[in-house]
């Protein structure tokens, strides 16, 4: 009893909570952006650029936040990652224009990796080794709901008081991450080994099908939170869009606890199939959800579709690698995650100023044959994972 009451000290509760502020700021952008870009007079494929660069600076920088963790304090990689954090998003509130924007996004970015790489190591660091999956499950469920919250209240709020005065809640948030981490006691310096060379890897190879499967399972879910108010707007559909991020934020929060503890006993196979079948009709739903009720379904299909695989992913990527790369194989699963969040708004993009807006989600349709011939090639391997604990 007391060793489980230990795991959660006043560092690791801290750690959380800066963990919720920080991917709270910066999700809270994610459905504001394109839209706010479109109205400081930048095209929709511009537009989709800025939303997506963030995105491509992370996946670019991720290796190198991983090195730079291994060799300087938590504490110190996490603060300067919460204050660009807190440059980009009220550098957003001033800018002029879309060339200002994308300059705010690019500081953001680069904040966004050192936070995420860094907050991630230092919880596991904060933890006796044997608690660090359950540490791990409920810093995912903090994550998750700051994914699904953020949004949900920025579009709600966004329409009240305008795209600036909504921004400073993301401004807010960065301020109490940076505020959270001071209170932090332990500030997990490393004991550099001088007199080991380790050699710097930039992926780990048993995980590279996990990172394609995730690229394309989160396309259509960053799509839809930087494009659906667009979306809507442009179908003329009579719906409260503001309720989408609630609905799939609910549906998600049931799935993660209640599926829980089935992630380590059934194979990755049934996961895809229930994750593929959903997403494929979250693409058909969202293409004609003329009213709340078929809002509220293409919710609860995308937090089955994106939700679902995505722990699935997140430990079969652990299951798969040795147990000394674990920490690349996170990093491989996040940067296929990142190549998603950059490509997703850029596709969304290209797709609103080329098409119309009928055929916005229909076309999207096309990653599921990517995904299926990427399962069968590698699907002995995925489904093999659980009888590799």
């Amino acid at each position: 009893m007391e060793k489980k009451q230990s795991i959660y000290t006043k560092d690791v509760i801290l750690v959380m909570a800066a963990s919720f502020f920080f991917m709270f700021s910066v999700m809270f952008v994610t459905p504001l952006i394109n839209g706010y870009a479109i109205s400081l007079g930048a095209s929709a494929v511009f537009a989709g650029i800025i939303t997506g660069i963030m995105s491509v600076v992370s996946m670019f920088l991720r290796p190198v936040a991983g090195n730079l963790t291994d060799r300087f304090s938590k504490y110190s990689l996490s603060f300067i990652g919460g204050v660009l954090i807190l440059i980009g998003v009220a550098g957003y509130c001033f800018s002029p224009s879309g060339n200002w924007l994308l300059i705010f996004r690019l500081i953001n970015g680069t904040g966004f990796v050192l936070a995420t790489v860094c907050m991630t190591t230092w919880l596991a660091f904060l933890v006796p080794r044997s608690h660090v999956g359950e540490a791990m499950g409920f810093y995912g469920l903090m994550n998750a709901l700051a994914m699904a919250l953020a949004p949900a209240l920025a579009i709600n709020l966004y329409k009240v008081i305008g795209y600036k005065s909504a921004l400073w809640l993301a401004v807010v948030a960065a301020i109490l991450m940076i505020i959270s981490i001071q209170f932090v006691g332990n500030h997990a310096k490393p004991k550099v080994n001088s007199s080991k060379k380790r050699k710097i890897k930039i992926i780990q190879k048993d995980a590279i099908p996990i990172a394609l499967l995730t690229t394309f399972f989160a396309i259509p879910y960053f799509i839809t939170q930087a494009d659906i108010v667009v979306y809507v707007e442009r179908q003329h559909f009579s719906i409260a869009v503001g309720y989408f991020f609630v609905i799939y934020a609910i549906a998600l929060l049931l799935i993660r606890i209640g599926l829980k503890k089935y992630f380590d006993l059934i194979r990755f196979g049934f996961w895809f199939w229930l994750s593929l079948i959903a997403m494929i009709l979250f693409l058909i739903i969202a293409s004609f959800m003329v009213n709340n009720w078929l809002m509220g379904l293409a919710a609860i299909m995308l937090s089955i579709g994106y939700g679902v695989i995505y722990s699935v992913n997140q430990s079969t990527a652990l299951m798969l690698a040795p147990i000394e790369e674990q920490g690349l194989a996170s990093s491989t699963f996040y940067l296929g995650l990142d190549i998603g969040m950059a490509t997703g708004p850029m596709i969304g993009g290209v797709t609103a100023q080329n098409l119309a807006p009928d055929y916005f989600y229909p076309v999207l349709l096309v990653i599921v044959p990517i995904i299926l011939i990427i399962y069968f090639v590698y699907r002995k391997k995925l489904n093999s994972a659980l009888s590799r604990r």
